[in-house]
């Protein structure tokens, strides 16, 4: 069995509740130097970007010291450094703290933030602003949910911990429940159970079913409808967690989810400062036993779906 490889903890300190980038040089490669494949890995950072870090001393290895332009490439070897952040629109609604105790902080995530660093998400995140506000420098999600989607997140307090919290959702001991709102069927047999196969591809936006052994399973159920615009408010049980499922499985019945721009039709990206017509699923309740304190949590969103709530006003009239 091939031994793990122990990462050592970063030498440089979060910035602005971001974590520094962590580089491991690969086991094979043409570079004479560490600066060599840096400048071919960021190779779509403006040209001299690499040089002026390591002319100002900013990536380091894992005792602190500071790389120069002719440290000789080392297989195996990690660097850190601190990207340079991305000009962000400010996500303009609150992330509100529904738990707090030294375990767990569980949050009510609005739409269009996203919960983890990534891409050119990355002051603008759950993680990041629950770091700041907070003062924990050491929080880490325990399992994600995507930019568009609103509702409850769960984060660690203490990195020893997290493996545990991990744990219940991937052996799915977590009761999740979502809401969504959608076009009503008065034809749709509700409920039921959809299981489906779901593949989703890198680099393509949106996931698709296919043939062969289901690897996703959603129970759906009509919570109510109503007659004068035809909108309906579905419950949803995953009881897996692959990637776009809900939003899959509603296409997939004929009820794609109320602005999304992925189901049934992918639409252009929008405007960063774009907060209209939010995607109308809401991640309502978490329920599970504490692996660390053996609690009974029970936690649920106090967020509403607009185009539930005041449909005018959701679609912009």
């Amino acid at each position: 069995m091939r031994r793990k490889t122990r990462i050592p903890p970063a030498p440089l300190p979060q910035r602005d509740g971001v974590d520094a980038v962590r580089v491991r040089l690969p086991a094979e490669g043409p570079w004479d130097t560490v600066r060599a494949h840096l400048v071919a890995r960021l190779s779509g950072a403006p040209p001299g970007t690499v040089d002026g870090m390591l002319a100002a001393g900013r990536i380091v290895g894992a005792d602190g010291r500071a790389v120069t332009p002719d440290d000789p490439y080392v297989p195996g070897l990690y660097v850190w450094f601190h990207r340079e952040l991305p000009a962000e629109v400010p996500v303009p609604f609150p992330l509100k703290v529904v738990y707090r105790d030294a375990h767990l902080v569980v949050a009510d995530k609005p739409h269009f933030l996203a919960t983890t660093p990534r891409g050119g998400h990355i002051a603008q995140t759950a993680l990041t602003r629950l770091r700041r506000e907070l003062g924990i420098p050491t929080l880490s999600p325990a399992h994600r949910l995507d930019r568009l989607t609103a509702g409850l997140v769960l984060f660690t307090v203490r990195p020893e911990e997290r493996g545990a919290y991990q744990s219940l959702f991937r052996d799915r001991l977590v009761h999740k429940e979502y809401e969504a709102v959608a076009r009503h069927d008065p034809s749709l047999a509700l409920p039921r159970t959809v299981r489906s196969r779901i593949l989703k591809e890198r680099g393509v936006p949106a996931a698709r079913q296919v043939a062969g052994e289901p690897n996703a399973v959603t129970r759906v159920e009509l919570a109510e409808h109503r007659e004068h615009d035809g909108l309906a408010r579905y419950r949803l049980t995953p009881h897996t967690g692959q990637t776009h499922q809900l939003r899959v499985h509603l296409n997939a019945l004929g009820v794609p989810i109320l602005g999304d721009p992925l189901y049934p039709v992918v639409t252009g990206p929008r405007p960063a400062d774009d907060f209209r017509r939010p995607l109308q699923l809401l991640a309502r309740r978490l329920e599970f036993t504490d692996p660390v304190t053996g609690t009974e949590h029970r936690f649920r969103s106090g967020r509403t779906l607009t185009a539930w709530s005041a449909y005018p006003e959701w679609a912009g009239r």
